[in-house]
This record gives C-alpha cells, structure tokens and sequence, in this order.
C-alpha cells in the first residue's frame, strides 16, 4: 500500500515535469520564430542590443531577437498616443528626465534611444578647451553609470547634429572618447552620434575621428529625397538610422518677397510623410536598420505648427494617420481633416500677400472630412517670427494679434489687417471633434 502511494506521486511529479518542460520549450519556440518587432515586454532586466549582417544586409538585434523600430521623436506628454497607433520606441535629445521617460516608457513597452547631449560648437563651446572638455565628459558618464542598466534603453545617442556651423573637428575626437566610455562601462548597448544630413567630407571625419561609433544617425527633412544617393556618395558603408525625418523645412521652402518661409498646409505635410517612408527609408533595409519620424508632439520652430503631429491642446493632424498607416498596414478607424486650400483676399500664399493697415479683407479654408464629421474652425492672427535660431534651438512663440477676425468659428471669415506695418501670418485650424485638426497658415504684410 505505501510503496504503490510513493509510485503513484512518482508519476505525478513526473507529468508536472513534463509539462513544464513543454511550456518552457513552447516559449522559447515561439520567441525564436516571432522577432521583437513589436513592444517589449516589462520585465526588470537588461536587454542586450547588438548590430548583425546578415546576407548583406544589416539588421538590429534586441535579446538575441531581431528588432524593427517604429520609432518617433517623442514630447512624453504624448507618449500614450504613440504606444495607440503602433509606435514602439522613442529617441530623446538629453537626459533631463532621463527616469520619468525610461520607467513610463518600460510599463508602455517601448523602448528608448537616449539622447546625451553634448555641447555644439555654436553654442561657443571650445574643443579645444581641454579642461570644458573633460568636465562634459565626467558629467555624460555619470548619466551613463545611471541609466545604462534600465531595461527599456535601446541605445545611446551622443550629441545632436554637431556638425552645424562646426569648424573644429576635434568635437568627433570627444564624441569617439565618449563612444570608448560607454562600451566599456555598458556593454550591453549600441552608441550613435546624428548628422545634420551626410556628405563625403563629414563621413571621413568620423570615420577617422570616431570610429568606436557602432551606426551613424542622420536627419534630413526635403533633403530625405537625395538621401539614398548622398549616402553612396559619402561612401558610408555601415549602418545607419534615420534620427529625424518629417515636414520639409523652414530652409527648403519658398520666400514670400519678404523673406517669410511658405508653410505646407497639413495634408500635404502628411502626403510627403508617406512617399518619403515609402521611397527613401523603407527600400533601403541594407544599411538602414530604424528610424525616428519628427515630431510626436508640438513645438514652436519658426511656427507653431510647422513640425509639430500636435497642437498644443493635443489634437493630432493627419501625419499620425500616415504613420498608423505605416504601423499598422490599415487607416485608423476616424479620419483626420483633409485641407485644400486656404484663401487670403482671393490670394494664396505664393502671391506674396499685401495688406493696408485697418481694412478688411476675406479669407476663406476649403477643408473635407473623410468620415462626414462636422468640422468647426479656429482662426488666429500672429506676428511673423523674427528667430534666426538654427538647429532647432528653442524659439519664442509670436505675440497674437486680438480681435481682428469677424466670426472666427467659420470657414468664411474677414480679416481687418493689425494697424502696426510688418510681416504677419493668418493660422486656421479645422477641428472634427474627435481629436483631430487640419490646419493652415498664410503670411501676409501690412503696409
């Protein structure tokens, strides 16, 4: 009777044995077979990235599984929405609330390209300052002890776009002692440096400079379209991922006869998200293994609208739609406003508009809704930006201009031209009541 007793346990152990055994196999299979190319999963422990070529091409690894980023530049007041339409990391430009973003982004199941941010030449730092020199790089390593251990940090971003307006090239030397820190006290993730677009003379520099660099990170906004060729011409034969990509900029558009720069309205912003993934970074998995779309929230550059998916009330443009898109293979279920065309005294914004102070003259938005949603509108009046900031340095918002628009909450409205001469811009945004906003603006002077 007690030895049949202790058999009969035997065997139970046994089958338990079993099917934990099988549930531990089942796992591991189904890790191997389906690539981290989704969130990440939350447990506390380091994850180990690394870079491997495979048939010639280059592919990021995150835990031994390959990982596709679909990543953006990211305000953290917005990081629910991304984690919504399918994004899954986000870059950072320093390391100010470096332990906010890491646990928020690990309990989301995103990861984090962490930015270190390293002076720039024009901000009048000396590269050949020695002693500047060693106190950054004390300060960068005690972020590095910090954080290298989180589970959410994907990898290390040292600097951004150091080569604007540089002359020294001593600023590669930092950033590669920089490089050589962080592998050695964090062996477990990748470092970067971004480039303000890529040429020849630059790739050499770094390639002799900083050659600890494990990929190059560029960013081009029009100049996204040359992108494949200035990188053949650069002769970069290495990895790399696009850091920043988006709107066209403020550069790269026409002038009014005033010197104002030409806002797109926000489809076309959106249009050129889309032929821009589709043509310039999705064809070229070869070299390029992730990329950070710009920008997943709002910011005042030139205008408030210019680069920004959001408003600052959180209404989010039809540039998220395209990246859902992207994301998701499929249309989110409500649509963003389509804008047409917005009209200033029967002009549009390539006619140079001029107005004479106190008078008043009509503009019109021609705006479509996708899902049929009424559509109610919100005007504004603002003084042209006179920043010349460069590099996306931080800019003061224009002052607006009150009580010069007769029945702001129309499509049809009139204008009465602010009473001081000088260079002016007409906003308006186009809201469907379910989150999102089409928007457009027009520069115009007053004589």
């Amino acid at each position: 009777m007690n030895l049949n007793r202790t058999q009969s346990m035997y065997v139970s152990i046994t089958i338990i044995l079993m099917i934990i055994i099988s549930s531990c196999t089942s796992n591991n299979q189904a890790a191997h077979e389906n690539p981290s190319n989704g969130n990440l999963d939350s447990s506390s422990t380091t994850k180990k990235v690394e870079i491997k070529k495979e048939n010639g091409n280059y592919q990021l690894y995150r835990n031994n599984a390959p990982y596709q980023i679909r990543g953006a530049g990211l305000q953290i007041q917005f990081l629910d929405s991304l984690v919504a339409h399918g994004g899954n990391s986000l870059r950072t430009w320093g390391t100010e609330n470096a332990s906010e973003i890491l646990d928020k982004a690990l309990e989301k199941g995103l990861t984090v390209s962490m930015g270190i941010w390293v002076a720039p030449e024009r901000h009048h730092f000396d590269y050949d300052d020695l002693a500047a020199v060693e106190k950054q790089f004390k300060k960068i390593k005690k972020d590095i002890i910090k954080y290298k251990d989180h589970p959410a940090l994907l990898n290390w971003v040292i600097g951004n776009e150091l080569n604007h307006e540089f002359e020294n090239p001593k600023v590669y030397d930092a950033v590669n002692e920089i490089s050589k820190m962080i592998h050695e006290v964090d062996p477990n993730h990748l470092t970067t440096t971004t480039t303000a677009g890529i040429n020849k003379k630059l790739a050499d520099i770094i390639k002799i400079r900083a050659p600890d660099l494990d990929f190059l990170s560029i960013q081009v906004y029009a100049a996204i379209d040359n992108l494949p060729r200035d990188i053949k011409k650069s002769g970069w034969t290495g990895p790399y991922m696009v850091t920043e990509w988006g709107a066209t900029g403020h550069w790269e558009v026409a002038l009014t006869e005033w010197g104002a720069p030409i806002e797109q309205n926000s489809t076309i912003k959106a249009a050129n998200y889309l032929e821009r993934y589709n043509t310039k970074i999705a064809p070229y998995k070869n070299q390029c293994i992730g990329y950070y779309v710009f920008l997943w929230g709002q910011k005042q550059e030139r205008t408030p609208t210019w680069y920004g998916m959001f408003l600052e009330d959180g209404s989010s443009t039809e540039c998220v739609d395209v990246m859902h898109y992207i994301w998701n293979k499929d249309w989110p279920k409500n649509r963003t406003p389509k804008f047409d065309s917005l009209l200033l005294a029967g002009n549009n914004a390539y006619n140079s508009i001029r107005l004479t102070a106190d008078q008043s003259y009509p503009a019109t938005a021609f705006v479509t809704d996708y899902d049929q949603d009424p559509l109610t509108y919100n005007w504004e009046i603002k003084s042209e930006s006179d920043a010349n900031q460069e590099g996306g340095d931080a800019e003061e918002i224009p002052e607006t201009i009150p009580n010069k628009i007769d029945n702001p909450k129309s499509k049809d409205i009139n204008v009465t031209a602010p009473t001081k001469s000088g260079a002016y811009r007409l906003f308006v945004y186009a809201y469907d009541g379910k989150g999102h906003v089409a928007h457009a603006n027009i520069p115009f002077y007053v004589n």
